[in-house]
């Protein structure tokens, strides 16, 4: 057995929290040297946190349980009652009139437990965020626990566009508005890696404003449409802004490119914005992603 089939086999144990300290290190030591791993990985968490958001399942009321158990305490005083011969063939149809009754409640009670975990039109599936700004969320709070390390560093936009070249199929230009305008640094670049996304690989790109880190990640829009949360019209693009592990994600596209902006910033996290929107210009475009 390879080391990524022996990581794989354990990532369900490590997603309910069933692995030791020491199995765990392992684990989160591998997922951050192995971007296949780590892939596969952050498809999981997807999965689980959209069957974990799609809500309890329902479950017997207080009066059936008491009903239920009625006839069960009924059916036992009955049979005490009886001769053995009797009793055998009482049971008999006990048994069967019961599993006839828990056979009608689950075909009841099935399309109801489906609808919960798929969300049919009736809840929009809008509410749940997208597998890409799920991903964007958990490659931003492993780089904040050192699990997925900066492949390189630099403060210089340039630098960082220039590495991506020939390492992923779309083109990387980062903005230098802070260095091209004079004006007070309020963020600074940290630098770049790669992280998988849908069997390829998407930029991931470290910032950090006030001590605060924020992520920006990117791929092309062929690979991941921006989609779940609320919506948020500015300028000529739409916003989906979703709260998720405690951290405010923006997802949106434009000119060929999905991104996805994570941070821990005030209200909606419209203050990371300008890494790529500062100037006076910029305040119609970002005044829209502050909550009324």
């Amino acid at each position: 057995m390879t080391k990524c089939e022996d990581i794989r086999g354990r990532l369900t144990l490590y997603l309910d929290g069933e692995l030791q300290s020491y199995e765990r290190a392992t684990v989160e030591a591998h997922l951050s040297e192995c971007e296949s791993c780590a892939a596969i990985f952050a498809r999981e968490l997807s999965f689980l946190n959209a069957v974990r958001e799609s809500g309890p399942l329902h479950v017997a009321s207080p009066e059936m349980r008491a009903k239920v158990q009625e006839i069960l305490t009924q059916g036992s005083a009955e049979r005490a009652q009886l001769p053995a011969s009797s009793r055998t063939v009482r049971s008999q149809s006990r048994v069967s009139w019961l599993v006839a009754i828990a056979t009608g409640l689950l075909v009841l009670l099935l399309p109801v437990v489906v609808w919960r975990i798929v969300r049919e039109p009736e809840t929009p599936s809008t509410t749940r965020p997208s597998s890409f700004a799920l991903m964007a969320a958990d490659a931003h709070l492993r780089h904040v626990r050192g699990q997925l390390p900066l492949e390189m560093e630099s403060s210089s936009p340039r630098d960082v566009s220039t590495w991506f070249a020939n390492k992923v199929d779309f083109s990387v230009k980062l903005p230098n508005y802070q260095e091209s305008s004079g004006q007070e640094k309020l963020y600074t670049l940290e630098g770049a890696r790669l992280v998988g996304f849908e069997k390829d690989y998407a930029a991931y790109v470290a910032y950090r404003m006030k001590e605060r880190p924020i992520t920006l990640v990117i791929t092309s829009d062929s690979v991941a449409k921006p989609s779940g949360g609320e919506e948020i019209a500015a300028g000529k693009l739409m916003f989906h802004y979703n709260a998720i592990d405690g951290l405010k994600v923006l997802t949106w596209s434009d000119r060929g490119l999905t991104y996805a902006l994570v941070s821990d910033l005030d209200e909606r996290g419209q203050q990371s914005c300008i890494v790529c929107h500062e100037g006076a210009k910029d305040q119609d475009f970002i005044k829209p992603l502050k909550p009324h």
